[in-house]
């Protein structure tokens, strides 16, 4: 894997797209810390990137909801008492 700093991508734009071009992706790195990812693509695979980036992105969050779900307790709810729940949400939001 392939890291790069804000400031070389500002200063070496060239050097960028070449590794780029060589291995596909570069992590983008500010003070150190990964803030972003480069992928390559081509218009023949636009879209079919972007709904992978995409799914992953879903499933990478659905994981931290299950995680804090379990961290909390509330991944032991049965659903009865969750629909009690939405429900008492519901009632509280209505308007008179």
């Amino acid at each position: 894997m392939n890291f790069i700093s804000v400031r070389d991508l500002k200063l070496r734009p060239g050097q960028v797209w070449e590794t780029l071009a060589r291995s596909g992706e570069v992590v983008i790195t500010a003070n150190g810390k990964p803030i972003g990812i480069l992928t390559g693509t081509t218009p023949e695979t636009l879209d079919e990137t972007l709904a992978a980036i995409r799914q992953a992105r879903a499933q990478g969050a659905l994981s931290r909801i299950r995680r804090q779900a379990a961290l909390s307790g509330s991944a032991a709810l049965s659903d009865d008492v969750i629909s009690r729940e939405i429900s008492a949400v519901r009632r509280s939001q209505q308007r008179p």
